[in-house]
């Protein structure tokens, strides 16, 4: 089996959608990858309420996907996690770059960076919709092989 690891900042509304995602459509296609996500700066999810973020269970409701991660509370990115990854997305490029630099030194290059803003810059149905995309786009990418 291989993992795809998704990271934002607090593991809480980006990350973990694109996860529940990403494993409900490679279960589908019966892909051998299967994604978990992580925080790179836990602590500023402080505020956040709960164990996953309202509008990602909303989503995936839409979606008719039951979130296997939903007694799961927001975890966060430890070195373990990017050497055991075979393939690391972080959400957003000018947010999440400065932070593996910063507190994952050498990795920053080895990581695929989509531009998802978080909900100070974007409301959850676009960013919501930006995710769903991406990690459609992605699933077909590794069902035709190129990953």
């Amino acid at each position: 089996m291989k993992h795809v690891l998704f990271l934002c900042s607090g593991n809480y509304y980006r990350s973990r959608f694109a996860e529940e995602l990403f494993n409900f459509h490679s279960e589908k296609a019966h892909l051998n990858w299967r994604a978990l996500s992580r925080a790179l700066a836990i602590e500023r999810g402080s505020e956040n309420v709960g164990s996953l973020s309202p509008f990602s269970i909303e989503a995936l409701k839409a979606r008719n996907i039951v979130p296997a991660t939903l007694a799961r509370f927001p975890l966060a990115c430890r070195s373990e996690d990017f050497e055991t990854a075979d393939f690391v997305i972080a959400m957003k490029e000018a947010e999440h770059r400065p932070l593996i630099i910063e507190r994952f030194p050498g990795w920053q290059n080895r990581v695929t960076y989509w531009h998802v803003h978080d909900i100070d810059a974007a409301g959850p149905a676009e960013a919501i919709d930006m995710i769903d995309r991406l990690v459609s786009d992605l699933i077909v990418s590794m069902t035709s092989g190129e990953n």
